[in-house]
C-alpha cells in the first residue's frame, strides 16, 4: 500500500505518516498537485483540493458525508436549525449565521454578521450549495473518528471557542455511539465527526471526510486506520460506500 500525501504537511499529517511507515506502508509526499508519470498509490491524505486533482486518475476514492447530511439531521441532534441553501440565497439573510461549505473549504467558515457579507456570484456560482446554521458557543468541542459502525479514536480540540486539546470524554463518545446508532446509514463507514455541548446538550457540530481532517491527539494507529478505509482503491468500496465516494476532478 502507498499513502499519498500534499506539498505542505500539518504537524498531524506528518505524524500519521510516520505512523503509516512504522507500519510497513510506503508513503510519497508529491512537491505539487501534477501527477508524475507511473506514480501508483492506493490511499491518500490531503486537503480536497489535492484530492480532486489526484484521486481520479489514481483510482483512489475519497469517501464522505452527504452535502446535506447536517442540514438533514433530526433536530434534537443539532440543536439548532441549521439549513442547506444555494449560495444566492444565502445572500439574502439579513441576521447573523453561521455559513460553510459542506465539504471543501470553498466558503469560508465563519460568522457573517449577514448574507451581504458572503463572496459575491463573481466569486463564487451562485448555485453553490452552503450550509447556514444559527450561532451557538460550544463549552467543549470533540473530534471522533467513526469506523465501522463504532467511535475508534477521538480527541477534544476546544472549550469556549478556543484551541485546547484533550482525551475523548466518556460523554462525547456515548454521543456519537447514540449518533452511529440513529444514523450510521447516512454516513460512510470511515468518516470524521465533529461533536460539542452547548446550554447543558450534546449536539453534532458538522461531519469532515477522515482524509482531509486533522487528528488533534486522537490515537494516530486508529485514525490512520479510518483515513486507509476514507480513502482507498475504487476496486474495494463496499455497496455500501458507493453513493458516498466524493465526485472529484471537479
Amino acid at each position: 500500500m502507498t499513502l499519498l500525501l500534499p506539498p505542505r504537511l500539518t504537524d498531524s499529517a506528518a505524524t500519521l505518516r510516520d505512523t503509516a511507515r512504522r507500519r510497513g506502508l510506503r508513503t510519497v509526499q508529491l512537491p505539487t498537485f501534477a501527477l508524475p508519470g507511473g506514480l501508483r498509490a492506493t490511499h491518500l491524505h490531503a486537503g480536497p483540493s489535492f484530492a480532486d486533482a489526484v484521486a481520479g486518475p489514481l483510482g483512489i476514492a475519497p469517501l464522505e458525508a452527504p452535502a446535506r447530511w447536517l442540514a438533514d439531521l433530526p433536530r434534537d441532534l443539532v440543536r439548532r436549525e441549521i439549513r442547506a441553501l444555494p449560495l444566492r440565497e444565502a445572500h439574502a439573510l439579513r441576521r447573523p449565521v453561521f455559513v460553510k461549505s459542506p465539504n471543501d473549504k470553498g466558503i469560508r467558515a465563519m460568522v457573517y454578521a449577514d448574507g451581504s457579507r458572503l463572496p459575491g456570484s463573481d466569486a463564487v456560482d451562485p448555485g453553490t450549495l452552503v450550509l447556514v446554521s444559527d450561532v451557538v458557543s460550544f463549552a467543549a468541542e470533540y473530534r471522533l473518528y467513526l469506523l465501522d459502525g463504532e467511535v475508534c479514536t477521538g480527541s477534544r480540540y476546544a472549550e469556549d471557542g478556543r484551541l485546547r486539546l484533550g482525551p475523548l470524554s466518556r460523554d462525547a463518545a456515548a454521543f456519537g455511539a447514540e449518533l452511529l446508532e440513529r444514523c450510521g446509514a447516512t454516513l460512510p463507514s470511515a468518516i470524521v465527526v465533529d461533536v460539542g455541548r452547548f446550554d447543558g446538550h450534546w449536539a453534532v457540530i458538522e461531519a469532515n471526510a477522515a482524509w482531509a481532517s486533522g487528528r488533534y491527539t486522537s490515537d494516530p494507529d486508529l485514525a490512520l486506520d479510518t483515513v486507509l478505509r476514507a480513502a482507498g482503491p475504487v476496486e474495494r468500496v463496499a455497496a455500501r460506500d458507493l453513493p458516498f465516494v466524493r465526485a472529484t476532478g471537479r
